[in-house]
Formats: structure tokens, sequence, C-alpha cells
């Protein structure tokens, strides 16, 4: 679980600051082929935090969005968003019957996993999702990486590009994509979290913290180009984040726009 503290640092910078808005984006390039060439119906939001990213795809896809979270500091934002299919409830235990939905996305969510339970989300992931249907995923990268930040987030592991898709494919997902993302602030990223870090000390402390608005405007700009290349069809050797798209193994690619419905 998501250090409770966080939420509220979220909830007042995900709209603009240069991660989130920027992070969207590079999101929107992988999924936007999709909804181009198949309509999806019920979509999961498996860990929605605020529900911010949940309203965002459902204004830009139609998507009937279904929002999940443990922890009722973020479902409260979301009511506020409008969000109407709102669940408190563990994503290493659905609750949803089996082949409820024709996509499912968790964005940074199994990273609060110890190592080793990720697999019961991504069963569960699985499970909920209907044969061909989609999995849109977003986790942490390289454990080198490991920031003040991610303790205050109370981040529990990182992936590498192998050890997600392996761990995907054990959950019966057929992997389509997948890169490292945020690539090209990693070099800023390493000497920030291995030099100046360790050098200046302190305690784990949020990095969701507004900046100036020429900073913001900075820091986004790499992650735009990079959704464009990804958009394209590019990929990234190494970065802060993995992106991944994944299907439900023993469907078609298309999808049917039929209805899904809680148990």
């Amino acid at each position: 679980m998501m250090n409770p503290a966080e939420f509220a640092n979220i909830a007042e910078s995900e709209a603009n600051f240069w991660w989130y808005a920027g992070m969207r984006q590079i999101m929107f390039a992988l999924l936007d082929p999709v909804a181009r060439h198949e309509r999806l119906g019920a979509v999961l939001e498996a860990g929605c935090g605020t529900g911010h990213f949940s309203r965002e795809l459902q204004q830009r896809y139609g998507w009937r969005m279904h929002s999940l979270d443990v922890a009722m500091e973020g479902l409260h934002y979301g009511r506020t968003y409008g969000l109407d299919a709102m669940v408190q409830a563990d994503i290493c235990a659905l609750p949803y019957r089996t082949g409820a939905f024709d996509g499912v996305v968790s964005m940074d969510v199994i990273v609060h996993l110890e190592r080793g339970r990720e697999h019961l989300p991504l069963q569960e992931f699985a499970r909920v999702l209907r044969p061909g249907g989609l999995l849109a995923l977003r986790v942490s990268a390289l454990d080198i990486l490991r920031s003040h930040h991610s303790q205050h987030a109370m981040e529990r592991q990182r992936f590498t590009r192998e050890r997600l898709e392996q761990a995907v494919a054990a959950a019966g997902l057929d992997v389509l994509r997948v890169s490292y993302a945020n690539a090209l602030l990693l070099p800023v990223a390493l000497f920030k979290f291995r030099v100046w870090e360790p050098l200046a000390g302190g305690e784990p402390d949020s990095g969701v913290k507004p900046v100036p608005g020429w900073l913001n405007r900075i820091l986004r700009a790499p992650l735009a180009l990079e959704s464009r290349w990804l958009g394209r069809g590019g990929s990234f050797p190494a970065g802060q984040s993995l992106v991944l798209l994944a299907r439900r193994r023993g469907g078609a690619a298309r999808l049917a726009a039929t209805p899904a419905a809680a148990a």
C-alpha cells in the first residue's frame, strides 16, 4: 500500500506536474492505436489512486471506467471527479467476476507489494480480463534508482524488463509491447539518487512538489519526445519506468463492446 500521506501531494499536482503529465502522454501514445482499432467497453483501473487517470481515460476513449483502490484517501478524491464506479478493495483479491472487463489498467501499483508477491495481482488482472482482453501496466524500474521518494511512497520493489515480462507471461498474458520510459532523464536521476541524496542526507520525502513553471516545462519536454518515439513503435533500453501492453490468452485481437458487471 502506498503511503496515505502522499495522496494529498498527488491530488494537488497530478494535473500539471511534469512527471504525471508526461507519463500520461507516454501511456496515451501506447493506448491510442488500440483505441483506434478496437472498441473497449468496461475497463478497470486497479489501484486508481485519486482516480485522475481513470477520468482521463474515460474522457479520451469513452471507456466505462471502474476504479478500485485499497485506500479510502484516494477514493475520496475520485468521487469529487464524478467517478461513480469506485470500489475499495485489494488488487490481490479483486471483487469482480472472471472475464468481467475488456481492459485492465494499473499504474505504479504492484511496486508497493513485497518482491515475490507481484504474481498475485497479475493473476487477478488476467482472471478478470476476457479472453483477448488488454492489460496496460506501468511499474518503477531498476533497483539502482531507488530514492528518498521511493522510500516515502513505500515502494517495495522495482523491475527489470526481463523480470516484468516473465511475471506477466506466467500470469497467462501475452506481452505485446514493453519498453523502459522516462529514459532521457536517466543520467540526471542517477546523479540525484546515487550521488546527491547520499551526500545531502535527509529523511525520505515526497518528490511530488511544485516547481517553477519554466522548470516544469523543461522537465516535461523529454517525456514528450519519448511519447512520440514510443508512439512510432520505438523503445528504450533503460529508464526510470517500464510500460507494458499485454493480452489475456485465448481470445481474438478485437474485443466486443459488451457490458462487464461486478460480482
